[in-house]
């Protein structure tokens, strides 16, 4: 059994609607895909993405504000209230990102720092967007004190120290289908390096297809394309590495372990 841990079935241009979404789910099921955690990016656009999943108990939910949509800005107030629903398994997509958007530093910091703080109080991990701001991204977590709820850091692209760092704090390294690029071998090589009980694997779809399915608008079910690929870098079977990365999934996200029935 695999969880693609990270995605947005919400963004798919290939499910507008309930039946193309329940497609999408099965064509995943028919791949060993058994459950989903769908991530919010936009405070203001939370109530439709739980709306629209609200038919699908494989689906869990995230909240938070993605570091590039910062500037729609942050109600604090609200994102408790979203954050305790109990669907709402993490809080995140969450970070910084000053590779496309270095002019908005300060906004971003402050808020990933509320999301953090709102973490806490909610007890509940943070999903965690990161590029080119590994200091500062570290500093706000260990600052915030996130280690004492964890997290993971998806779609991991930066180098070891930081995965180091990070899993310090008790978070965990997610992989999407970035490893399968040409131009990944810095990864390849990290990747093999990353603890088995601290690993987990995602599509981040709609984006970022792995092979073999480049060009196309990726979906959940092509997780068990980037699992296959993970365990073949680190010399392991698929079915170890589909157990390692469901039960290290569970381990992180406790509310969706109590919504799975699984404690």
């Amino acid at each position: 059994m695999l969880i693609d841990s990270h995605c947005h079935l919400d963004r798919l241009k290939a499910a507008p609607d309930a039946t193309s979404i329940q497609q999408i789910i099965q064509q995943a099921k028919q791949r060993d895909v058994a459950y989903f955690l769908c991530v919010n990016v936009r405070q203001q656009g939370f109530e439709t993405m739980r709306d629209k999943m609200a038919p699908y108990p494989e689906v869990f939910l995230s909240c938070g504000v993605h570091p590039l949509d910062v500037k729609e800005g942050l109600d604090s107030e609200q994102m408790l209230t979203f954050a305790r629903e109990s669907q709402v398994v993490a809080i995140g997509e969450t970070g910084l990102d000053y590779f496309y958007s270095a002019e908005t530093k300060a906004i971003q910091q402050h808020c990933f720092e509320q999301q953090v703080e709102l973490a806490l109080t909610v007890n509940k991990p943070l999903i965690i967007h990161t590029r080119d701001a590994r200091e500062d991204t570290l500093a706000i977590l260990r600052n915030g004190h996130a280690d004492r709820v964890g997290g993971v850091l998806h779609c991991f692209t930066e180098n070891w120290e930081m995965a180091k760092a990070a899993m310090d704090m008790g978070f965990y390294i997610s992989i999407s289908g970035i490893a399968t690029f040409g131009n990944a071998g810095d990864l390849r090589t990290l990747i093999r390096k990353i603890p088995a009980d601290r690993l987990l694997v995602e599509t981040d779809s709609p984006y970022l297809a792995p092979v073999p399915h480049r060009g196309k608008e990726n979906q959940p079910a092509f997780v068990r394309d980037v699992a296959e690929f993970v365990a073949q870098v680190r010399g392991e079977s698929y079915a170890q590495l589909a157990q390692n990365t469901t039960e290290n999934f569970f381990a992180l996200f406790k509310d969706a372990a109590k919504l799975a029935g699984r404690n």
